[in-house]
């Protein structure tokens, strides 16, 4: 078998598992999009009704906490996003936008300067303001931001969430995730103590009368697990528990696949699940709790958790019942719009963690000629894949030595149960990520999913001297530049 071969043959047959469509008997959908079409660099103007009501402004956070071609799902949901809430009313200089910026220009995108959320949607990147770009996009700004804080700000527009304490804030996230953290394309990652403690400290200000945050990324339900009090006027809802992915969505290879020339994922099941529930809908009738219910159904599958995953809520449940025009504003557009119309299951998905490697492997698939360029593509696609069984090996081996060969594997894999944090001490559980990095290299987007091994380290009192021990066993020799923390930046 040529060298080059090897991983093909193994990986193919995973790719043909997360590709499998679901019954097509359930028919197709003709999605109700109404997303501004034109050109240039401004938005449809909003309605006159609505940012503001009876003194209450509304404010927004929009976070996609990725970058690379291959990330291109979480730019389009934060896109399409922005665009809902505008169409709703709320003005420009009340919504922070942060997005890398790196896939509406991108060499591989075959439609220049364009961004699409669905297989059919309309361009959703025009007008969206360049708040938040590239390095600026970092854990320390967003929290900044949204402390209004414009002083901490590095860079950027730096509009800032200035809200006052009748004023209503969403935000929402998208981007890769694991046990008790939250991705960022400019390391370090936002770990769930530090928002915490953020969102504490904002609702100490008296800066917000009520606040909604939704999250899309694996394991997101980890993030507020024991850790979001129910005082502090906050409503979360998350795309997964905190043991589970989450899953992309209008992937190629699949029914809901992307239009022919797109070899990436053009959105998230809970993010398209909660957008195209919005705009199909009179928010000045539907619900919070209507819209969970809806969005859980959805991205479950149909509650068989098929390719999908369970919606989590979190925090303050007693306004529910609230409208949801309050916090996404409302489309006059949709004054007519039945509430009870139905979106259709999404057929198809994959887990999030495989959507580079499903991108990577569609563009090898599509080169035609060009045997260097190949070459280059299936060399990337097969240090993706080693880096990856490097930090399961090293991890799995790490476990064995400081718990023991017999109990190794089921301690660093164990979960806490339900209302329990995944970590006692989260300064403890940066430190062994840094050490571990050190040593191992970057635990990458990834080997996040690994962070409950290192949370357990803590909780069961590995100390730091025995963590790099044990890392340097494990990994001692492994010296690819392309992973290194010096390189990347440390994850903690």
């Amino acid at each position: 078998m040529p060298a080059s071969a090897w991983w093909v043959c193994g990986f193919l047959p995973l790719l043909a598992a997360a590709a499998a469509a679901a019954d097509p008997a359930k028919g197709s959908w003709e999605p109700l999009i109404r997303l501004p079409t034109e050109k240039g660099d401004t938005p449809a103007p909003a309605p006159a009704a609505a940012a503001a009501e009876d003194g209450v402004t509304k404010w927004a956070v929009l976070v996609a906490g990725s970058s690379g071609y291959g990330n291109y799902r979480h730019q389009a949901d934060v896109c399409h996003a922005y665009q809902i809430l505008r169409k709703g009313g709320l003005k420009e200089e009340n919504i922070v936008v942060f997005m890398y910026d790196d896939i509406a220009k991108n060499d591989l995108n075959p439609r220049p300067g364009v961004i699409i959320n669905h297989p059919k949607g309309e361009d959703v990147y025009a007008g969206v303001p360049k708040d938040y770009t590239g390095k600026q996009v970092t854990a320390e700004n967003f929290f900044a931001v949204l402390l209004g804080n414009k002083t901490a700000v590095t860079g950027g527009s730096r509009k800032v969430i200035n809200s006052k304490s009748k004023d209503h804030i969403f935000i929402y996230y998208a981007d890769h995730g694991g046990p008790g953290v939250l991705g960022m394309p400019n390391r370090p990652y936002i770990y769930a103590g530090d928002f915490i403690k953020v969102l504490r400290e904002k609702h100490a200000s008296k800066s917000y009368s009520k606040m909604i945050i939704y999250v899309e990324a694996c394991e997101s339900g980890s993030i507020f697990e024991g850790l979001l009090p129910e005082d502090l006027n906050i409503y979360v809802t998350t795309a997964s528990n905190a043991v589970e992915n989450s899953w992309g969505a209008y992937c190629p290879g699949m029914k809901s696949s992307p239009p022919a020339e797109y070899d990436t994922c053009l959105g998230d099941i809970y993010s398209v699940s909660w957008m195209e529930d919005s705009e199909t809908h009179n928010l000045k009738k539907e619900t919070l709790k209507q819209q969970y219910e809806v969005v859980k159904t959805r991205t479950s599958k149909s509650m068989e958790f098929d390719k999908g995953s369970h919606v989590m809520e979190y925090g303050d449940k007693t306004f529910k019942d609230e409208k949801l025009f309050l916090y996404q504003g409302f489309d006059p557009a949709n004054s007519n719009v039945a509430n009870r119309l139905l979106l259709p299951d999404l057929e198809g998905a994959i887990n999030q963690r495989d959507a580079d490697v499903l991108f990577m492997w569609k563009r090898y698939e599509k080169l035609n000629g060009g045997l260097e360029e190949k070459q280059r593509v299936l060399r990337e696609i097969k240090e993706t894949v080693v880096h990856r069984k490097h930090l399961d090996s090293s991890i799995d081996f790490i476990g064995k030595l400081v718990f023991g060969f017999e109990n190794g594997p089921s301690m660093i894999e164990a979960a806490r149960s339900s209302g329990q944090p995944l970590v006692d001490d989260w300064d403890c559980l940066k430190r062994t990520v840094r050490v571990f990095e050190s040593q191992c290299g970057s635990l990458t987007q990834y080997g996040m999913k690994h962070m409950r091994a290192f949370a357990n380290m803590c909780n069961n009192g590995i100390s730091e001297a025995e963590m790099r021990e044990a890392s340097i066993s494990a990994c001692g020799g492994y010296g690819s530049a392309k992973w290194s923390p010096l390189a990347v930046g440390h994850s903690a």
